[in-house]
C-alpha cells in the first residue's frame, strides 16, 4: 500500500515555531529508519499557511484567497508518502513516531488510490 501521512498543524507550527535540535535529531533519526527500511518514499515539513494561498473553483470561476486558515486540526504542516505493506504495518511505523510538535499533535494516514480501484468492465 502506497500511502500519505500528514502530520497536522498545531498553533506553534501554525506561529512558524521551529522544532527544537533535539526534535530535528530525532525525527532525523526516525526518517534514517523509514528510508533504511525501504518504507520512506518522500517526506517534508510545511511552512505556516499565513504564507499559503488557495484556489476556490467554482465552475470557470477561480478565486484567490490569501492565509492564514484557521482550524489548525484541519491544516498539514507536514508528511511523508509511505511504501508499506498495508495499513497495519502503517500503524506500526507511526506509532513508533516521535510527537513531531511541542505539544499534543496527530497523524493522519491515507491509502493513495491505485489504477486497479479505478478498474470497471465497459458496456
Amino acid at each position: 500500500m502506497r500511502g500519505m501521512v500528514f502530520v497536522k498543524a498545531t498553533m506553534s507550527s501554525e506561529q512558524g515555531i521551529l522544532p527544537t535540535p533535539e526534535l530535528l535529531a530525532a525525527m532525523g533519526k526516525y526518517n534514517d529508519e523509514l528510508t533504511e527500511a525501504g518504507i520512506m518514499i518522500d517526506g517534508g515539513g510545511l511552512k505556516p499557511t499565513s504564507q499559503a494561498k488557495r484556489i476556490v473553483f467554482d465552475e470557470s470561476d477561480r478565486t484567490i484567497v490569501g492565509g492564514p486558515f484557521s482550524e489548525t486540526r484541519e491544516i498539514v504542516s507536514g508528511y511523508w508518502i509511505w511504501q508499506v505493506k498495508d495499513m497495519d504495518e502503517a500503524i506500526v511505523w507511526a506509532r513508533r513516531c516521535p510527537n513531531p510538535m511541542p505539544t499534543p499533535s496527530e497523524l493522519e494516514i491515507r491509502p493513495f488510490y491505485d489504477m486497479e480501484d479505478f478498474e470497471y468492465t465497459a458496456g
